[in-house]
């Protein structure tokens, strides 16, 4: 499969993440945000991995989207044991550090299971020994990595991480890099922006999307059987919120056009990237308005008050009830604190609401927001009391 390549970029990140210096914090960690679906993903597998290797790095990649009903926490062990099992030095050291100073490989005097979280081998040892296999720098580049603060063994992944990065970056080995993406700037910036929290100032930039030359790539390639607009296209593509899927489906949907004429490319064309955008918002309106009216009052409040929402608050439970009485339902129609937790769990069911381990509730796509506005679902939430 042909990739579009962002080699400048990754080159630049690559070595700003690997950069040794006093003045640098990219030891810290470096935390990269940008909406879902924009190519992230693609970019950190296809071109900032290459690059890391090719400067001599050892990367560990750990996905915590891939699997949602994984504990981040044990998705993250899982790629430090996956990538340690790769080098049978590394098992050694391990297995003799837990006293075993015969290793029968492949038998069962020392397993890998051993490597984690509590009891047994921790991450940071494992790393070390790693490193000082390896000799080389370690990238541990954790995608989505808002997900890891939804659960008790995510936050001490983090946490055992911090105890590594802070060993390995010591004179003893060769270093740790850990670069966090998410699609969501507020939620990844829970995980560095409080002095309890594992990665503490460390940098968050926001990761620029596809532009011009991606488009101009797509034209090239797009196969049709009239020419694209390359201009026309980038004004398309900043309307699809620069979703390089969205391109992808709507020139699928003209190359099975059997009757499309060579001069009704550019026209069908955008036709078809408006429909699939409308297509993709309706399906998420769907499930919005297939809620519960307390479902729905929650959803309204979190969205229209962001990083203020505060779910237990009698200026909330006051909120979700005017909604429930400006959507019409009955007088008796009650919002309290066991019905809020309860439609709060139901909304991370359905994946419209995120929540971090310690109590604090997001949207899970921050896009809803401006949908449900445009839709005329938030006039009605009453605005923040002010004492």
């Amino acid at each position: 499969m042909e990739f579009f390549h962002r080699t400048a970029l990754a080159a630049d990140i690559a070595g700003k993440v690997l950069l040794v210096s006093a003045t640098s914090a990219s030891s810290s960690g470096l935390f990269l945000a940008a909406p879902r679906r924009t190519g992230k993903s693609t970019f950190l597998r296809e071109d900032l991995r290459p690059q890391l290797e090719q400067r001599k790095a050892l990367v560990v990649y750990a996905d915590l989207w891939e699997d949602r009903k994984s504990d981040p926490g044990e998705v993250i062990v899982s790629a430090v044991r996956a990538e340690l099992a790769k080098h049978e030095g590394v098992v050694k050291r391990l297995a003799k550090a837990a006293g075993m100073e015969k290793v029968a490989l492949g038998g069962v005097s020392f397993s890998l299971d051993r490597v984690g979280l509590g009891d047994g081998v921790s991450l940071s040892a494992a790393l070390a020994a790693l490193s000082d296999e390896c000799q080389c720098p370690i990238v541990l580049i954790i995608d989505e990595a808002q997900h890891a603060i939804t659960s008790d063994k995510g936050n001490d992944a983090l946490f055992a991480l911090k105890a590594a990065r802070d060993e390995l970056n010591s004179s003893r080995h060769h270093g740790l890099r850990i670069v966090a993406t998410g699609s969501n700037r507020d939620k990844l910036a829970m995980l560095r922006n409080s002095r309890d929290q594992a990665f503490f100032g460390a940098p968050l930039v926001s990761f620029p999307p596809l532009g011009g030359e991606y488009v101009d790539w797509f034209c090239e390639r797009a196969q049709l059987p009239g020419k694209l607009d390359p201009e026309q296209v980038k004004k398309l593509f900043s309307r699809a919120s620069f979703r390089p899927e969205l391109l992808g489906a709507a020139a699928d949907e003209l190359r099975f056009a059997f009757d499309l004429q060579v001069d009704e490319v550019p026209a069908r064309f955008a036709q078809a990237v408006e429909e699939q955008m409308a297509a993709s918002n309706d399906e998420l309106l769907r499930v919005v308005h297939s809620l519960t009216p307390l479902q729905s009052a929650v959803l309204r409040v979190l969205a229209a008050r962001g990083s203020q929402y505060a779910p237990f608050e009698a200026g909330t439970i006051a909120a979700y009830q005017a909604v429930l009485q400006a959507t019409g339902q009955p007088m008796n129609a009650k919002a309290d604190v066991p019905g809020v937790q309860q439609a709060l769990m139901a909304l991370q069911e359905k994946a419209l609401v995120w929540r971090a381990a310690r109590g604090v509730y997001a949207l899970e796509e921050s896009a809803l927001s401006d949908l449900m506005e445009s839709d005329g679902m938030l006039r009605m939430v009453p605005p923040i009391a002010r004492g």
